[in-house]
């Protein structure tokens, strides 16, 4: 296999779609950001995780084994930023959540559905939602101070995983007319997850480079340690170990901003490292698929 082609055309699409909707931005051009990110989180990505844990043909034993992969990677993550927090003395409220929770949405869902397919949307998808389960109440807590569990039960990408993974697990299948409506539904999600990335990083404005810089190689070297010593720990196969290290090493996620301004810490930190992670998985994404593959 030729691997600089087919790395290339892994990632290709994916930076192509985010650069459209920074250069959108810069034109000059209308995004109502919070109306498509709304709908892409509320039906088109649910849509896209349910119908993608339905049909999967991944056995239920290998699923199993990495959804507690990647639960442990969630822990594992969360030990040792904490631990590196400590000891850099780092605002724990300011800068823990933006380490541990990577871009598994926008960014990862498309590259592991770039590079394995089907069977790698199926286990980005459990990723995702451990992400989300994750943020949604520990992440909220480490930047706010307090918890928001109830917030989960109103998240359709949880109930989409839920009922998903019901599906897979009985052998039910929905009407033809539904599974087709939720497959259109579904196949927005990806175009609309990475132009709408691309349109948040270029509105995002900071003066914090050079920190964001440094912690942004942190973050992804102790990620794809921690991602690629969890996959053997488990001994997942080939795609599951695959997706398991891309979406440990995702860049930090623009919702780590929106958290921060919202509970009014340091956002203009955190901004920095959404921007510099982001752009360093330019260079980064190809070299660990290449690493992968």
């Amino acid at each position: 296999m030729n691997l600089l082609p087919t790395v290339f055309e892994i990632v290709a699409p994916v930076f192509l779609l985010a650069g459209i909707g920074f250069a959108w931005v810069k034109l000059g051009f209308e995004y109502r950001l919070q109306f498509v990110t709304r709908f892409a989180m509320t039906l088109a990505v649910p849509s896209l995780i349910f119908v993608a844990l339905m049909k999967t043909d991944i056995p239920g034993e290998d699923l199993s084994r990495f959804t507690v992969a990647t639960v442990a990677a969630h822990l594992a993550m969360t030990g040792v930023f904490w631990v590196i927090a400590r000891g850099l003395r780092l605002e724990q409220r300011t800068y823990l959540s933006p380490l541990i929770f990577g871009n598994t949405g926008n960014l990862g869902l498309p590259l592991c559905l770039f590079a394995f397919g089907q069977a790698g949307l199926g286990y980005a998808v459990i990723f995702l939602s451990t992400t989300a389960l994750f943020s949604f109440t520990f992440g909220i807590y480490l930047v706010a101070g307090k918890g928001a569990f109830g917030k989960v039960l109103r998240e359709p990408i949880v109930w989409a995983t839920l009922f998903g993974a019901l599906f897979l697990w009985r052998g039910w299948e929905t009407p033809v007319f539904l599974t087709n409506t939720l497959d259109l539904l579904g196949q927005m999600a990806v175009p609309l997850m990475l132009i709408t990335l691309g349109v948040a990083v270029a509105r995002l404005t900071t003066h914090r480079l050079g920190q964001a810089f440094s912690l942004s190689l942190l973050k992804l070297g102790v990620c794809f340690v921690l991602g690629w010593a969890v996959a053997r720990v488990f001994s997942l196969d080939a795609v599951a170990f695959g997706v398991l290290v891309l979406q440990a090493c995702a860049p930090v996620a623009v919702t780590s901003y929106l958290l921060a301004e919202r509970f009014e810490v340091d956002s203009d930190a955190v901004a920095g490292m959404v921007m510099v992670s982001t752009a360093l998985s330019i260079g980064a994404m190809p070299l660990i698929l290449a690493i992968i593959l």
